[in-house]
C-alpha cells in the first residue's frame, strides 16, 4: 500500500509530538521509503549556554527522520533499533533559524539498513551536520 508522503510526515510528526523529537520541535514534512526531511525551527529552549542550537537536536531530528525511514522500509508488526549513528558537526544554528534534515537511504538489508543524513541550516544555506546511523 502506498501512502502519500506528505500525509505520512504528518502522522509522524502526530506520532512524535509527545515524544522527545516532538518536544525538541521536530517537524516531518516527507516521508517515504526513499526520503525523509523534516525540521526543527529554532526556539530560545534550544539554545545551548554558547549562544547556538544544542547538539542533541541535531542528532534527534537526523534519528528520528532515521528511523522514520526505517520504519517504512520493513514488514509490518516488525521492530528495529539504532546500533550506531555518528554525526560531524560543520557549523550550526541560531534563534530564529530553521534547520532542515534530509534523510535517505544507503543500505537497505535483509538485517540491517544505514541511513545518512544531511541537516542544512535553511536560513544561511549552510551545512550544519553530516549524520550516519546504522538500524537492525
Amino acid at each position: 500500500m502506498n501512502v502519500d508522503p506528505v500525509e505520512q510526515a504528518r502522522s509522524s510528526t502526530d506520532f512524535f509530538a509527545p515524544l522527545v523529537p516532538g518536544q525538541l520541535g521536530c517537524v516531518f514534512d516527507h516521508a517515504a521509503a526513499d526520503l525523509v526531511v523534516g525540521h526543527i525551527d529554532v526556539t530560545e529552549n534550544l539554545i545551548a549556554g554558547t549562544g547556538f542550537l544544542f547538539a542533541p537536536a541535531v542528532i534527534a531530528l537526523a534519528d528520528t527522520c532515521a528511523a522514520i525511514g526505517c520504519g517504512i522500509t520493513i514488514p509490518a508488526g516488525s521492530s528495529f533499533t539504532t546500533i550506531e549513528l555518528k554525526s560531524n558537526f560543520l557549523s550550526s544554528a541560531r534563534m530564529g533559524e530553521r534547520v532542515v534534515c534530509r534523510c535517505t537511504p544507503q543500505h537497505l538489508g535483509r538485517q540491517t539498513q544505514v541511513w545518512d543524513a544531511e541537516v542544512v541550516n535553511d536560513t544561511t544555506g549552510r551545512t550544519m551536520a553530516l549524520f550516519r546511523c546504522t538500524q537492525m
